[in-house]
């Protein structure tokens, strides 16, 4: 039963608001609305594939109208996504993403959670995503947090009957959901799993479609709708001034790094789910009909019911504090309820309702962002009891030390109790991701923790349990703690507070290009985590590369700060690949992480620790052209690549874009949609085309063709197609073309190694100026010629490419910089 508690405590602590974020604090109206959502006992699990793909409007409803417990399982974190606000791709991009969904979850009133499985890129299939996914363990991964959760009604996003119709990652969440909704049942199934829960049976299964799976709404109007339900998600609350479709396009809208931020709608809006499995409802406006979701259904739980529905009936708005007497009872009996899983959901959900209702505000904040282990850092507390009920602190425990402090002090009305301790930190874990301690591949994300597994994030490390008497009554509260202080330009700033080692190093470039045999000057960058560190970094190199000196020493005298160490690496002769590896060595036991901090202002900071190598690739390459000015879109790392093979590079914004201005350019490459990020591009085309005309090279990378116009000189039209096989082949349409001659010949050869895909959002259409260089393909599909288009224009080349230089660049892939090397040369 012990460990069924522990992964009771690991689900709910999502819903704890223990999270490193600003203290949670209640309004009267919404202390009501928990209080309503108390009496209700159902719940509703909500399963897609991807951040985003979530039917923000039915959570909110579920969870804001019908007061239903709602989780979203996202199968992935969207790894392989792209990022609108910032350079972070792949595990960091998946960082983000997971707590934008938190996020949107703390906006509709889900609650979130994930399986193993990793973003991979798109996938047209889902025999072709379960060929890169570990179906079994994905499987078990929803058949756990089935278990866990214990949903009343699944939810899939997705048609789990039309493979190949749309991302092979989103039907394949449908079909495994549909063979989960059976096997969490199975006691015969995922055994090891039992342990820690027990099997369970949903009611019904459900498939949230629309219009969009049918083609049209023509089509949709015309559709057998006898197994289907539809209720009005367009609900207005009151109590929030909102109504339901706002608050889901406020949830949507934390999706920033996809772009999601849209604008609120309002008024009445059907949704539609599709009955697929179990019970059959008895009222097709209502997805719970028939399961009993009142305190009944639980032995013991009408006589709790009855006051929590009395408190709910007769809620004093002006006193909430009047009904503790009362909440305590209910407290004291459902402690006593025999349910563990409702027990435990109920007994925090009343507890945040206690806290609210008594104005207590109760804080631990550390006096740094960080420690490393063995070290002491200061927590300050404080404790403050806005009401008039008599509360009592007995004692604080701070967890994992397992240390006590004895207080015994009364809380008097609005009376602030400030108090300090000094900790060590010992046997703590680093902060950084728990999915991303273990080397992961393509795939699957390796957890070996069961009861790790699903959740959003990693256990905060440090936590403060304040045990009370609240009307005499014991009650514990846990917090986290956080690092809280102000700046004169933003206020007060919550932080989380992180656990990190002792030393880190860094390598500057993630991918090092030697196109000479010449040793290259390798820069790592040591930053201390404590005082007073001293000790030496080295770096590590493949088989037949050299590396000198062998270590430097370093002193660094502040937390905080660096040491930058110059060490000059030697390549083979020959073209080759390989890795090298910062460490650094204090008092014997050596350090191999890179510490990455991720701060945007939409969502809390991040700490992720990465191993602390880079790729380092020998390369036989020709070039021609050096000063390449460079626009930027969404963000991408092609500036820095190609920096790495001896061009010169300036970034070139907006206003700088004229006659004059560009003509010292050897080639312009646009980045990554950039006419999808920045409107005013458009404006600025006829110097662009100008630059041509008069004999300039522009490069223009992929967009997506949403609402855009490229404004290119001859007609395209930008379209979905795609290669998401990294290992298509590739065909050389216009073999004795100058792209795939000059100064570097082009080969089959130079199309191995690719990473994640292709290309994407080729041009489809394109006139006869245009000479299409290469043709690929998904198997089973018609070849795509329009990956790479070049047009003469005046004296000058245009051209249009939708290959993925973006990733294949700073994945350190060679045929890649070999063909951008001859884009260039043109």
């Amino acid at each position: 039963m012990n460990r069924k508690i522990i992964v009771f405590i690991s689900f709910l602590l999502i819903s704890l608001s223990i999270t490193a974020q600003k203290p949670l604090k209640l309004s009267s109206n919404q202390i009501y609305e928990r209080i309503q959502k108390l009496n209700f006992l159902g719940s509703a699990l909500y399963i897609a594939a991807h951040p985003d793909d979530e039917n923000t409007r039915l959570i909110a409803y579920l969870a804001n109208h019908k007061k239903a417990r709602t989780g979203y399982l996202s199968l992935t974190r969207g790894d392989g996504g792209q990022n609108l606000i910032g350079p972070e791709i792949r595990e960091l991009l998946g960082v983000i993403r997971t707590q934008e969904l938190l996020a949107a979850r703390g906006v509709d009133g889900g609650e979130q959670y994930f399986s193993r499985a990793n973003d991979f890129g798109y996938s047209k299939h889902p025999d072709e995503t379960l060929k890169i996914w570990d179906k079994d363990k994905v499987l078990s991964d929803i058949v756990w947090t089935i278990r866990s959760f214990k949903p009343d009604v699944i939810i899939n996003r997705f048609d789990h009957r039309t493979p190949g119709t749309t991302h092979g990652h989103h039907t394949t969440s449908a079909m495994l959901s549909v063979d989960a909704f059976d096997l969490a049942n199975d006691k015969t199934k995922y055994k090891s799993q039992l342990k820690f829960t027990e099997p369970w049976q949903p009611y019904r299964l459900f498939f949230n479609t629309s219009w969009w799976f049918y083609g049209s709404k023509e089509n949709f109007a015309k559709a057998d709708k006898s197994k289907m339900l539809n209720f009005d998600i367009g609900a207005y609350y009151p109590l929030k001034g909102l109504s339901n479709n706002e608050l889901a396009s406020i949830a949507s809208s934390q999706h920033l790094c996809q772009g999601f931020g849209r604008l609120t709608t309002r008024g009445s809006q059907e949704e539609y789910v599709e009955f697929l499995k179990g019970d059959f409802p008895s009222d097709k406006k209502d997805i719970f009909s028939g399961i009993n979701t009142t305190w009944t259904r639980v032995p013991g739980g009408k006589e709790i019911g009855d006051i929590l529905i009395n408190i709910e009936n007769n809620f004093d708005f002006l006193k909430p504090s009047r009904h503790i007497p009362e909440l305590m009872k209910a407290y004291n009996m459902l402690k006593l309820l025999e349910n563990e899983h409702w027990r435990k959901i109920k007994l925090e959900e009343l507890r945040v309702i206690i806290e609210a209702c008594t104005g207590l505000y109760l804080e631990a904040s550390s006096t740094s962002s960080n420690a490393t282990l063995n070290s002491e850092v200061k927590i300050n507390f404080e404790a403050l009891n806005r009401s008039d009920v008599p509360i009592q602190l007995i004692s604080i425990e701070i967890k994992p030390q397992e240390k006590l402090l004895l207080k015994k002090i009364n809380l008097d009305a609005n009376i602030k109790k400030n108090f300090s301790e000094t900790i060590r930190i010992n046997h703590m874990r680093y902060s950084t991701p728990y999915w991303l301690e273990k080397a992961w591949g393509l795939g699957m994300y390796k957890v070996s923790d069961q009861t790790e597994i699903g959740n959003p994030e990693s256990k905060r490390p440090v936590i403060v349990c304040y045990n009370l008497l609240i009307n005499g009554v014991p009650i514990s509260f846990m917090k986290s703690v956080v690092f809280r202080y102000s700046q004169r330009d933003k206020g007060e700033i919550y932080e989380p507070f992180e656990i990190v080692p002792e030393v880190t190093t860094k390598l500057k470039n993630k991918v090092l290009i030697f196109a000479e045999k010449d040793a290259q000057e390798v820069k790592v960058e040591v930053k201390a985590g404590k005082d007073n560190l001293n000790g030496f970094a080295k770096i590590e190199v493949p088989k037949g590369w050299k590396v000198t000196p062998k270590q430097i020493n370093f002193s660094i005298k502040q937390k905080g700060d660096v040491q930058i160490m110059n060490f000059m690496v030697s390549p083979t002769s020959s073209e080759s690949e390989g890795y090298i590896k910062a460490i650094a060595e204090v008092n014997g036991k050596t350090y191999d992480k890179e510490l990455v901090e991720i701060n945007y202002s939409h969502i809390p900071k991040q700490t992720v620790l990465l191993p602390s190598s880079a790729k380092v690739v020998r390369l036989n390459i020709k070039k021609e052209g050096n000063h390449i000015g460079y626009i930027q879109g969404s963000g991408d790392a092609v500036p820095e690549s190609l920096k790495q093979i001896g061009y010169k590079i300036t970034e070139i914004s907006l206003n700088e874009i004229n006659d004059k201005n560009l003509s010292k350019f050897d080639a312009i490459v646009v980045g990554i949609r950039a006419y999808n990020t920045k409107k005013e591009l458009q404006y600025k085309q006829k110097f662009l085309l100008n630059y041509v005309k008069n004999g300039g090279n522009m490069i223009v990378q992929y967009n997506t063709n949403r609402r855009v116009d490229v404004k290119a000189p001859y007609e395209l039209k930008l379209s979905r197609d795609r290669v998401t096989d990294e290992n298509a082949k590739v065909t050389l349409l216009a073999k004795d073309h100058k792209v795939l001659q000059y100064p570097n010949k082009i080969s089959a050869q130079d199309f191995e190694g690719w990473v994640q895909e292709r290309g994407l959002y080729f041009p489809n259409y394109w006139s006869k100026e245009y000479v299409p260089i290469l043709s690929m393909n998904d198997k089973g599909e018609t070849p795509k010629k329009g990956s790479l288009l070049v047009a003469k224009y005046g004296k000058g080349n245009y051209i249009y490419t939708g290959v993925s230089f973006f990733r294949e660049l700073p994945a350190g892939v060679s045929g890649a910089y070999k063909l951008f090397a001859n884009l260039i040369a043109l």
